[in-house]
């Protein structure tokens, strides 16, 4: 791949350990708001749920407002836990407020970045909410790497949309065909940068998707094979 100049990231479920960070979040505001909630099975419910509405977001299908309540009100209402809306409102405003303070990031980020940041130009495409994204990056020190960072909520469209990820290279004066895009969602990330010609790594941590045709990796730390 000598021909790659910039390296695009997703952030979270990529760089950004989601699923370990938003639990400890859970468990937190849970504490916070006097609520006896078993954290596990929550978790098993809820995080199902937020996959979807994020697909329904990245739809256009519901507002960021509709997302943030109702993935918890759909959580509570499968446990058969009866929560006020004020309750379900408050929880979400917490779970903003608190969801950077962990800074949790997947094994050897911080080594791969290293590797990566003398070679290439590193850049950040998500689709998190612009509040929170870049508080996550400083928190979890790893903001200083990157020379541009692409949210949706500047560009008014989500990723697998094309105008993003044009954005994104118009921002980092960036070529698509010497850039290469590193996510973890097939759909946004991947299918979203390969329709515009921009080369693709599957980061595939729940090592779920072995029978595409796409690059993959189930660790950070294989980058080093391609890259």
């Amino acid at each position: 791949m000598t021909k790659i100049k910039h390296v695009f990231f997703d952030l979270d479920h990529t760089l950004w350990d989601f699923d370990k960070n938003s639990g400890l979040t859970f468990k937190k505001i849970f504490e916070l708001n006097g609520m006896t909630i078993d954290l596990r099975e929550f978790l098993n419910v809820y995080e199902p749920i937020n996959l979807k509405y994020w697909r329904l977001y990245r739809e256009e299908k519901v507002t960021k407002s509709e997302l943030r309540y109702g993935r918890l009100k759909k959580a509570f209402d499968v446990l058969n836990i009866n929560v006020e809306d004020s309750m379900i409102n408050r929880l979400s405003e917490d779970y903003i407020e608190y969801l950077s303070s962990f800074n949790h990031l997947f094994e050897d980020t911080f080594e791969v970045l290293d590797y990566l940041k003398s070679k290439y130009s590193l850049h950040i495409i998500t689709n998190g909410f612009d509040e929170i994204q870049e508080k996550k990056m400083k928190s979890s020190k790893i903001i200083h790497y990157f020379k541009t960072i692409t949210n949706s909520e500047m560009v008014g469209v989500k990723k697998p949309n094309p105008k993003i990820f044009n954005f994104a290279l118009s921002l980092a004066n960036a070529n698509a065909n010497e850039s290469i895009m590193i996510g973890d969602s097939l759909e946004a990330d991947i299918e979203g940068a390969d329709n515009l010609g921009i080369d693709a790594i599957h980061f595939d941590y729940k090592d779920e998707h072995s029978s595409h045709n796409y690059k993959r990796i189930t660790k950070l730390k294989s980058l080093e094979n391609y890259l």
